[in-house]
């Protein structure tokens, strides 16, 4: 299930982004002839006005300010399709693991000290299977790791301590899956950002070698379009990195939470003696 919501989240940001894309490209191709034509119409018209004017530059018409969302369309455009695409892919990715992760570990978290005042009151009572039913209807780690030491009680304290254990190191394995491919996101997307780079300064260089002149115009174009890969590859590594400390934190909290819970388990089996050291 969690596989299939994360296919289907990707699939979702793949559709937004690319019609995003599409739509940017589209509005810049026809910003760009309808300024082209407003050029010429306007020449023309100064020309048949004033033809001693017609010698004398133009000023350019003040452009009118863009917005945020505009902005990025236009940088992501100018950056090139080939780099750009890969990082913003990293992006969707990463997001989407992300997603996943916090709500796995939302649906992780129990409230610990209220499932270990159920199990007492079972325990107290003399009821074990009565507690290990609470165990297992009650969803999250701890509940698991409970279960595993109810289960094996008449082994002895020392295999219900080491099952206790084992199985605490399985449930901190589970939730901290995926976060490797986080990491991995992380570090990728300024690494493509600086190959993008590298490879724009090349082509950079390559239009001054062709043109057989260095203007100042052409350098500048050159090194902008080179620089916004390493731009955007950087702004994906911070918001990854922003959700990858969230996670890890909620994950170190959790894993606190079972070590707590865990000893206090062992210390209800002591108190009842539900078990004996053996």
């Amino acid at each position: 299930m969690k596989r299939v919501f994360t296919l289907l989240l990707m699939c979702c940001l793949l559709v937004v982004f690319s019609d995003s894309y599409v739509q940017a490209q589209d509005e810049g191709d026809a910003a760009a002839t309808e300024a082209a034509a407003e050029d010429t119409t306007s020449a023309l018209d100064q020309i048949d006005a004033d033809p001693d004017s017609a010698a004398e530059p133009t000023k350019k018409k003040e452009e009118p300010e863009l917005t945020t969302q505009e902005l990025l369309k236009k940088y992501f455009i100018e950056g090139g399709w080939q780099f750009m695409g890969i990082v913003l892919l990293c992006l969707i990715l990463g997001l989407a693991v992300c997603i996943e992760r916090i709500l796995a570990l939302n649906l992780a978290s129990a409230n610990s000290k209220r499932l270990l005042n159920k199990v007492e009151g079972a325990l107290q009572e003399g009821d074990l299977d009565g507690a290990k039913e609470i165990c297992r209807a009650t969803r999250g780690p701890v509940a698991s790791i409970f279960y595993q030491g109810l289960d094996r009680v008449n082994e002895g304290m020392d295999v219900v301590e080491k099952s206790i254990v084992s199985y605490g190191s399985v449930q901190m394995g589970k939730l901290e899956r995926g976060l490797v491919w986080i990491a991995l996101f992380i570090a990728l997307a300024p690494m493509l950002g600086f190959m993008g780079t590298v490879i724009g300064m090349i082509q950079a260089f390559d239009a001054i070698e062709v043109a057989g002149d260095i203007s100042p115009g052409l350098v500048a174009g050159g090194i902008k379009v080179a620089l916004l890969t390493t731009v955007f590859g950087l702004i994906v590594a911070i918001i990854l990195q922003i959700f990858y400390n969230y996670i890890s934190s909620k994950v170190d909290s959790l894993v606190n939470n079972m070590e707590d819970a865990s000893i206090s388990l062992v210390d209800l089996l002591s108190k009842y003696n539900v078990v004996k050291r053996g």
